[in-house]
Order: structure tokens, then C-alpha cells, then sequence
């Protein structure tokens, strides 16, 4: 397996907002550094695809310290 992370400086989730991160039912819509919006539709549909190649998603975060967004993807 092949790992990436991509990692940013905005403005970070708390332990609950990663639980709902990847789940289509939720509801998490917040502004980012720049009070930009989104729907949170990207990180499902990356999910999606990730495991429909057998690989996996998932991400890492401190609020208020930005977060880093893992995959893997077999080599």
C-alpha cells in the first residue's frame, strides 16, 4: 500500500465533526478560513472511490490547528 496525507493550516474539527466526516447522512457544514462553504460532498465521494480501489480514508485534526486527510491505495 502506497500513503498519502495532505495536510492544511485551516481551522482544524473536534472529535465529533471527524466521527460525521465521512458519513453521507450528516449534516456538517461550517465556513473555513476564509468563510468559504461546502457541502462536504468531496470527502464522500473520495471515500467512494478510495474503496472502490481497496484502499482507505480517513483524517486527523486539532481545532483551531488545521487537520491532515490520509489515504492508502494498493502499489
Amino acid at each position: 500500500m502506497v500513503i498519502v496525507g495532505i495536510s492544511d493550516e485551516g481551522i482544524g474539527m473536534d472529535a465529533v465533526m471527524l466521527d460525521q466526516l465521512f458519513k453521507i447522512d450528516s449534516d456538517i457544514k461550517r465556513p473555513g478560513t476564509a468563510n468559504e462553504k461546502g457541502t462536504g460532498l468531496g470527502l464522500i465521494i473520495c471515500k467512494e472511490m478510495i474503496e472502490a480501489n481497496k484502499g482507505t480514508i480517513w483524517a486527523e485534526s486539532r481545532q483551531g490547528k488545521g487537520s491532515t486527510f490520509f489515504f492508502t491505495l494498493p502499489v
